[in-house]
């Protein structure tokens, strides 16, 4: 695949082979940074597992440390003294029925809903538009409560969810090259803590394969696992 000139350029002195150290992989992915919007920081990390087994997922959430740089929209399902509450939160939207309406209609302007677990019987309407795109509230993800508000708040902060998918690789968005190499740091590391804790009891052998890290315009850089492992602890 032909690439762009800045692409070739910012790949000058990479090693393809090379298992960089976390603190050098970041300096180089913010030095050789070229596009002119503030770009995301992604990781993307190979796991010992195989998620065809349902005791081999590997799903959760996280609150990062310095949040992940982008403004969420939220919609929240719920109703009485609960919608202020999402509201008064910063949710973008609250309600019931209308936005269910308004999703039927092909609406869909926000990247987190949460409901409370009295509205999922109306939620369940739109099950099969929310469920593909990954926005089905789940209480095995903090995202059906009564407690909208502190949630909210999380989401906001810079809560992200995450799962493997069917080749063992978790994505992940952990930031904004304006962050500086200092801040997302600390959210790469936070990010695989929360990985290692969550380790499945069923996987064998090495748990963390492989890791790299990227921007969104510019070339990845494999990281040094052993060296993650050492600062996950």
């Amino acid at each position: 695949m032909a690439r762009g000139k800045n692409y070739t350029k910012s790949n000058e002195g990479r090693d393809n082979l090379k298992l960089y150290p976390l603190d050098e992989a970041l300096n180089e992915a913010l030095n050789n940074r070229y596009a002119k919007f503030d770009e995301s920081v992604d990781v993307a990390l190979r796991l010992g597992v195989d998620p065809r087994h349902a005791d081999q997922m590997v799903r959760s959430t996280l609150v990062l440390p310095h949040g992940t740089g982008k403004s969420e929209r939220v919609l929240v399902f719920a109703k009485g003294d609960k919608v202020q509450e999402a509201l008064d939160a910063g949710a973008d939207y609250a309600g019931g029925d209308e936005y269910v309406e308004k999703i039927q209609g092909g609406w869909l302007d926000f990247e987190k809903c949460i409901a409370t677990p009295d509205m999922m019987g109306v939620v369940g309407k739109i099950g099969r538009v929310l469920g593909p795109r990954g926005l089905m509230p789940n209480a095995k993800l903090g995202t059906v409560t009564f407690d909208v508000g502190r949630v909210v708040g999380e989401v906001k902060a810079g809560k992200i969810d995450f799962r493997v998918d069917k080749a063992g690789i978790v994505h992940a968005m952990l930031g904004k090259t304006s962050f500086g190499p200092e801040k997302l740091k600390e959210n790469i590391i936070a990010f695989i803590e929360k990985i290692v804790q969550v380790k499945p009891s069923a996987a064998k052998g090495i748990y963390l394969r492989g890791a790299s890290i990227s921007t969104t315009m510019g070339p990845g850089y494999k990281l040094d696992t052993m060296e993650l492992r050492t600062l996950a602890k």
